[in-house]
């Protein structure tokens, strides 16, 4: 298979350099260039892939034309003559430029692209529209234009996107599956985190230009991640001049925030800043009700309540200057501070043969700071006006974590006894080093890509828990949980895509060559020998393993009528889910003295295939997106829950949680979006996501198979009052779920916001509701052969935010809108309902 789809490759390839339009026989003038720029008349963004045709009049048998590239631009030789001449893109109405004589080559300018259906809805309100564009392998949603997230943060921001969940814990999850590969203008980054989605807790949604959901990714972009791709992008002004705004919140419980954005843009260099300051308090509540069948008590209710307070700052500056006006380098630095200090108290209700046994309470004090930076330099060179181009980019990323942590537990009743004092001290330390070369190469009306791309990953986490030896009232080491385990994973990728388009039929094929080292080393006072015992004597703790795949991608778009109105779309894509440093780790670390987690050397990473079959249709006032999709995982992840054989001081038994390969995961899936603009002051936009998955696989002689059908959806309406206030309400439900040991009932979580413009337009004052019902809590009930749990767990309460934002020499309709970022690839074209 993977022989002949690259002979079919190269074929095109030649089939392509063949049909370049040649000289007709006789004819005594040279070729002649017809070249320009294609854009969206709306957002001014450039139109990739949109196609010029030539027609000649003297032989209309005679087609020739071209695409253009990334910037929108296109170039092509065709003999001197009489033509009919258009511009065609998916969605788009066609630009013609009929029996027009091309005697010498000719530039013809920027040319604009109207939305198919746009002439029916007044442009004044285009720019507040909830708008998707759609790409032969992406979809992209600009929340900037949501009002619920002025003042919030990416988390929040990335809730409210279609086909994307975040749990109450902060998890994503893409179209119900956790693995999705989270990208900052199309590349990983310090600003997203290191395969951890905290930074995105603290970073301000205002920095958003758009989210790229990418469930076919081509061959560009990195294997990594089964579900898919987010890709954000940041916003970067291409505006001239001096412009930006700033974003003010208060909040309660209590928060506040202040982010700026600014950009000087110049004929010959461009500046631009983000700037940020959030302060906010994030009280939280768990209920756990667990039954045992061995140990000390028969069962054990647990009531904790978390208060969270961070702090943290974020500035992004960056600098492009322009050497010529082929070629660019631009330069830009990110740092990150943050200071969480987080309370937990937990009281503890031991029960034995029904009757109270005892009470005890538990504090756990934690401090956490964490320091990031991340510098990036890029180079882009176009070579001629063609679409030939070059980019080139390094980017270095680092994290320092330290994190002390101080647990007391205390037996209330019958008597006052300390049952443990505990030191926790963390520091994990990640190095990551990116090279990247891109090439795109015209070939007469379709285009060449191919590129290298290399990622080197260092992660080093230093653990040690100290506890009180009571008898003699001094903190002593556990040489049992402390270590330090240094994780590196090292992937070099190749990778190479064509594109074309013949009539209504568009096609974008790749296929990428990644190299995997996944290399683990502990370091330990400890004997591992017990280690080997729990994990298995086959495993090895330090490991150096090594993968080599091929990944190809297929993206297909077929028009159902001339207008653009109507497209299917079929995608196949080959991905890869590599295990993070926490799923390696072998030595326990701990949420409490009851539940440890273990990681696991011996974790491989996990293969899928998905098929993704999609349809559009677009009305006057109406569009509708939909897909049906179908995944297939091998040695899929699992986490399962063990008795260790071992129990507290105070006789209850400790729980092991340990990630393991569990065979084969099928998953299918179906999803909808409806985009309705039945009048001016009425924007409706909803989703609706459906999916099944199949688990089947043994561990340990216990059957670990499961299966279970999940469904969310959201709804979103905007809504313009008199006096220019606008209002709107989104709502989420996710169905209820399960796993081979747990059940999980249904979440439900309904915003309100509600802005209006001051100071001109200049200025706009807003209220936004998280939560309004306080309703967001996620209750589970797990069973096993050695305990049942039944739990509620409220990541954040209900809250209120006021925000204010101020706009210098940047229009309201303009605020929000795309206007690419130079350097991510995220120059796309848009789709409006």
């Amino acid at each position: 298979m993977k022989k002949l789809f690259l002979i079919v490759f190269v074929l095109l390839s030649f089939k392509n350099y063949a049909q370049r339009p040649q000289r007709p026989p006789g004819q005594g003038r040279e070729p002649i260039t017809i070249s320009g720029t294609v854009l969206d008349q709306e957002t001014g963004q450039p139109l990739e892939y949109a196609t010029l045709v030539l027609q000649s009049i003297q032989d209309p048998t005679k087609v020739s034309g071209g695409i253009t590239d990334i910037e929108g631009k296109f170039s092509v030789e065709t003999p001197p003559g009489r033509y009919n001449a258009s511009i065609e893109y998916i969605g788009y109405k066609t630009y013609k430029i009929n029996q027009t004589t091309f005697n010498e080559s000719v530039n013809l300018g920027t040319l604009s692209l109207y939305i198919a259906a746009s002439e029916l809805e007044g442009v004044e309100v285009v720019g507040e529209k909830t708008t998707v564009e759609v790409r032969l392998d992406k979809r992209i949603y600009n929340i900037g234009k949501d009002i619920t997230t002025s003042g919030a943060t990416i988390s929040d921001a990335l809730n409210n996107v279609p086909s994307v969940n975040v749990d109450v814990e902060g998890a994503i999850s893409l179209r119900g599956n956790e693995n999705v590969r989270i990208l900052i203008n199309g590349k990983p980054s310090a600003l997203a985190g290191f395969g951890s989605t905290d930074a995105l807790q603290q970073l301000p949604a205002d920095a958003i230009e758009k989210v790229e959901v990418i469930t076919s990714p081509s061959a560009r972009y990195d294997a990594e991640g089964t579900a898919g791709i987010l890709n954000i992008v940041l916003k970067k002004e291409k505006t001239l001049g001096f412009n930006g705004s700033i974003n003010s919140y208060v909040g309660h419980p209590t928060s506040a925030g202040v982010t700026g954005n600014v950009n000087l843009r110049t004929d010959k260099f461009n500046i631009f800043n983000t700037t940020g300051y959030r302060y906010r308090d994030s009280p939280g509540n768990a209920f756990f009700d667990n039954t045992y069948t061995s140990g000390s008590f028969d069962r054990v209710i647990e009531d904790r309540e978390y208060n969270r307070l961070g702090k943290s700052f974020n500035t992004n500056l960056g600098f492009e200057y322009f050497l010529n006006e082929q070629s660019s380098v631009t330069a830009s630095i990110f740092y990150r501070n943050s200071q969480d200090e987080d309370e937990t108290e937990n009281t503890n209700e031991r029960y034995t043969s029904g009757s109270l046994s005892s009470n005890t309470f538990r504090e756990e004090l934690e401090d956490e700071d964490d320091e990031s930076y991340q510098v990036s330099l890029n180079y882009v060179n176009n070579f001629d006006d063609n679409g030939h181009k070059l980019t080139a980019d390094f980017q270095y990323s680092n994290s320092d974590e330290i994190k002390n942590t101080n647990i007391e537990e205390r037996e209330t009743i019958p008597s006052t006894n300390l049952l443990a004092l505990e030191e926790v001290f963390e520091n994990e330390i990640e190095n990551e080093y990116l090279f990247q070369a891109d090439y795109v190469l015209p070939l007469g009306d379709s285009q060449f890509e191919a590129g290298y791309r290399g990622t080197l990953e260092e992660s080093i986490t230093d653990y040690r828990l100290d506890t009180l030896n009571q008898s003699t009232g001094q903190m002593v080491i556990n040489e049992a949980l402390t270590n330090k385990f240094t994780y590196d994973e090292n992937v070099h990728a190749l990778y190479t895509q064509y594109g074309n388009k013949f009539g209504d039929f568009s096609f974008l094929i790749g296929l990428r060559l990644e190299s995997t080292q996944l290399k683990g080393q502990i370091e330990s006072d400890y004997d591992t020998s017990q280690l080997e015992e729990d994990l298995g004597e086959e495993v090895e703790l330090n490991f150096d393993k090594k993968y080599l795949g091929l990944f190809p991608t297929v993206n297909l778009i077929y028009e159902l009528d001339e207008e653009g109105m109507q497209s299917i779309s079929l995608g196949y894509n080959r991905r890869i889910n590599r295990p993070r440093g926490f799923f390696i780790n072998p030595f326990p670390s701990r949420s409490s003295r009851t539940n440890i987690f273990q990681g696991n050397p011996d974790l491989n990473p996990a293969f899928s295939n998905t098929f993704d079959l999609g349809y559009l249709k677009r009305w006057d006032k109406l569009t509708l997106t939909s897909s049906i999709y179908y995944q297939r995982e091998t040695d899929s992840f699992e986490r399962v829950q063990q008795e260790t054989g071992q129990t507290t001081t105070d006789g209850i038994d400790i729980i092991r949680t340990l990630p393991i390969n569990l065979s084969t995961e099928n998953r299918y899936g179906a999803e909808a979006g409806v985009l309705y603009n039945p009048a001016k002051w009425l924007r409706l936009n909803s989703s609706f996501n459906i999916f099944k998955f199949d688990k089947q696989g043994i561990y340990d002689g216990i059957d670990y198979s499961a299966n279970n059908t999940s469904w969310f959806a959201r709804f979103s309406s905007k809504v313009t009052l008199p006096k220019k206030i606008e209002w709107q309400t989104n709502a989420f439900y996710r169905g209820p779920s399960e796993n081979s040991q747990t059940e999980s009932e249904g979440l439900f979580r309904i915003d309100l916001a509600f802005s209006k413009d001051i100071l001109k337009d200049n200025g706009t004052i807003s209220l936004n509701v998280n939560d309004l019902l306080n309703s967001f809590k996620r209750q589970s009930y797990t069973e096993t052969e050695f305990f049942t749990s039944r739990s509620e767990f409220q990541w954040r309460q209900r809250s209120v935010r006021l925000s204010f934002i101020y706009r210098f020499n940047q229009p309201k309709e303009r605020n929000g809108r795309g206007r690419g970022n130079g350097n991510d690839g995220g120059d796309d074209d848009e789709m409006e309902g």
